[in-house]
């Protein structure tokens, strides 16, 4: 018996948006998925040839990539932060809008012109790392998963990189935006192995690309 497709996706504000567009491609969970007091961690879905994983947005990328799952969805800045070469992202869905930013506090902004090392608090260090090499500045990563806005303030990190959507968190903690590393959207990602021997693999990309195409020409 073919064992079911596993599509992963994130926990959060993306699986949000994304949960319509699912439907629409045929991955839709059981019931007991949007149960917020469920703390299963796979799911069926109503195609007994699919299953569903949820689990942190980075680890999505590993699971596809690794071919524990076939397909997901994540950010462009887990793809990009990863850049496994085994993972294929051939869709961009329109939607988890952001940017991956750096920002520091306001009243040192405009510093880092005339330094050649920084301190960054991130859970980006390779996006980070590249970003400050090609303005000529060796950045010393501190990996944090969260409150990260926290770090310049207590002394932690002169900068921050992370995702920003409108600012305000920022704001409330007194830093501001200050260049911009990478507008995010959310993708559909496929194991490259997968796509290349399982049909029912391609077959969900052209599904996905076709809403996609769909929508935009509407």
């Amino acid at each position: 018996m073919t064992r079911p497709l596993t599509f992963a996706v994130p926990k959060g504000r993306i699986l949000d948006e994304a949960l319509p567009l699912m439907a629409r491609g045929g991955v839709v969970p059981e019931p007991g998925f949007h149960d917020k007091g469920n703390r299963a961690l796979s799911f069926a879905c109503e195609d007994p040839d699919m299953r569903l994983i949820r689990v942190r947005a980075f680890d999505v990328a590993t699971f596809v990539a690794h071919g524990a799952a076939q397909a997901g969805i994540v950010g462009s800045d887990v793809v990009e932060e990863f850049a496994y070469s085994d993972l294929y992202a051939p869709v961009d869905l329109d939607i988890g809008h952001c940017r991956l930013s750096v920002a520091e506090p306001a009243e040192q902004a405009g510093d880092g012109a005339r330094v050649s090392h920084l301190r960054v608090a991130s859970k980006y260090p390779n996006l980070t790392r590249k970003h400050f090499e090609g303005l000529g500045i060796q950045a010393e990563v501190v990996k944090l998963n969260g409150a990260m806005e926290l770090a310049p303030g207590l002394g932690l990190a002169s900068r921050i990189v992370d995702l920003v959507s409108t600012g305000r968190t920022l704001k409330d903690n007194g830093l501001i935006e200050t260049s911009r590393i990478l507008d995010v959207s959310a993708r559909l990602i496929v194991n490259r192995a997968a796509l290349k021997t399982d049909p029912r693999v391609g077959a969900l990309v052209e599904r996905f690309r076709a809403m996609v195409a769909a929508d935009k020409a509407a």
